[in-house]
Parts: C-alpha cells; sequence; structure tokens
C-alpha cells in the first residue's frame, strides 16, 4: 500500500537548521558592528587574539611610559627653574661684592651690603632645601632617579638631582666686611656660578633626551595601534556586506518554512 506522504519533515529540519546557523551568524555580525571588535571571542581568531592581546600590553605599557617621562620632563622643568632663580642670586652677590671690593665704601654701606648678602644666601638654601617634586627633594641633595621609559624590564634612563645650598657652593661663609673679603667672595661667587652652569647644561641634556625618548616610544605606540587595529577592528563595508546577505537568506528561510507550513494546512484541510 502507496503512504500518502504529506510533510517533509527533511526539507523543514534542513530549513530550520540553516535558519538558525544564519541566525548566529547574524548575531555575530552585530556583535563586531556594535563593539567595533572583529575578535568578540577567542573562535574568531585565536591565535590573533594572543598576539593582540600581547600588542595591548605593550602599548598600554608604552602610554604609561609616556606619563612617566612628562614627570621626568617635569622635574627637569622645575630643577631648571630653581637653578635660573640662584644663578640670578649669585648675580647680585657678585655685584654686592664688586660694590664693597674698594675702600671708598663706609662701614655703614658694607653693614647694609653685608645684611642683603644674609639674605640672599638665605634665599639660596631656601631654594635648596624647599623646593621639591611630588614631596621630593630635587636641589638639596644629589641622587639617582630612574625614568621608566619603555613598556618593559630595564628600560629606564637615569637623571641626576642636584645640591645648591650655600655650602655646596662653597659661599656658605661670605663676608663684605672688608675690601679683602669682598674680593674673596668674587673669586669664590664665580666658581659657584660655574657648578651653576654645569647643572644647567647637564639638566638641559637630561630633557633632550627624555623628550626623544618620548617621542620614539610615541610613535612606536602608535606603530603598535595600528598593527593591533589590523587584527581587531573589524571591516565595516564587509560585515554590512554580510549582514545584508545574511538578512535577506534568513527572510529566505522565513518565507520557505512559512510556505511549507501553510501547503500542509491546505492538504490537511482537504481531509476535513
Amino acid at each position: 500500500m502507496n503512504e500518502l506522504k504529506i510533510q517533509n519533515q527533511a526539507g523543514i529540519a534542513f530549513s530550520i537548521n540553516r535558519y538558525q546557523k544564519n541566525d548566529n551568524a547574524i548575531t555575530r555580525t552585530l556583535e563586531k558592528l556594535s563593539g567595533g571588535d572583529k575578535l568578540t571571542r577567542a573562535a574568531d581568531n585565536a591565535s590573533g587574539l594572543s598576539i593582540s592581546e600581547t600588542m595591548r600590553g605593550q602599548i598600554r605599557g608604552l602610554a604609561r611610559a609616556q606619563l612617566n617621562m612628562q614627570d621626568g620632563l617635569s622635574v627637569l622643568e622645575t630643577t631648571d627653574a630653581g637653578l635660573q632663580h640662584v644663578s640670578g642670586v649669585l648675580q647680585r652677590i657678585r655685584e654686592l661684592a664688586v660694590q664693597t671690593s674698594t675702600d671708598t665704601v663706609s662701614d655703614e654701606d658694607r653693614g647694609a651690603a653685608q645684611k642683603e648678602l644674609d639674605q640672599l644666601l638665605q634665599s639660596i638654601d631656601d631654594t635648596a632645601d624647599k623646593m621639591e617634586f611630588n614631596t621630593q627633594s630635587i636641589l638639596g641633595d644629589v641622587r639617582p632617579l630612574y625614568i621608566h621609559v619603555g613598556a618593559n624590564t630595564g628600560q629606564a634612563l637615569r637623571i641626576d638631582t642636584v645640591n645648591v645650598s650655600t655650602a655646596s657652593l662653597g659661599i656658605a661663609i661670605a663676608e663684605l666686611s672688608t675690601r679683602e673679603k669682598a674680593e674673596d667672595l668674587i673669586t669664590n661667587v664665580d666658581k659657584a656660578q660655574g657648578i651653576i652652569s654645569s647643572h644647567l647644561a647637564n639638566t638641559g641634556a637630561d630633557y633632550e633626551a627624555l623628550t626623544h625618548h618620548k617621542d620614539n616610544v610615541s610613535n612606536t605606540e602608535a606603530s603598535l595601534q595600528k598593527s593591533e587595529s589590523l587584527i581587531r577592528d573589524p571591516d565595516l563595508a564587509y560585515e554590512m556586506m554580510e549582514f545584508v546577505k545574511q538578512g535577506i537568506r534568513q527572510k529566505g528561510d522565513e518565507m520557505l518554512i512559512k510556505h511549507t507550513n501553510q501547503n500542509i494546512n491546505d492538504v490537511l484541510r482537504l481531509f476535513s
């Protein structure tokens, strides 16, 4: 006896299965379009995701290193400002020493000059003691500061703090009470100016070196970001085309399932 086949279960199952797969593909495409990342899960590209995560670690490390270097540049800028101040004070001290290195000045003049000299020397020591960066003294003692300038271990640049106290400059004891002492002070101030000039030169050299490192790191970070973008950023035009194709395919499967069910219902009504 021949069996009347009303429903093609295999065809419907195939259409439903294809519909579900297409629905999943649409979901993944929407994730890429909405999130701006074509690697939404490891299964999308396991090796690419691993490479991308390594690059991201380097990129974030380089970004942090640039902030470290900016702090280092700020330290050097503060150091330069302090050294410039001390240099200006030394110029005034030398002027007083020249003024009192002659016998034509009176004892009262020397006394007034000495009073100003004492205030100027105190100003230098105050600068050495109180000028800080992030609570750290930068003009009161000599010690190394290591600035981390890269994303990996061992990538550091050394800069040194300086000491500009009157004791370190050799002018802690300075008098203008006699012509001879005033002349000695001229010599000592000239030596102190030489020390300050050397500090300024070293500070300028450190600033230039740190600036070059910062520029290089910025360029490296930009290159890594570009490479990482090629791995992770979706091709929006391609993904939109896929989305349209998937939408058309999904509509086709919906219509196929709908018409198949409608045809079955029509046949069944013939027997009712």
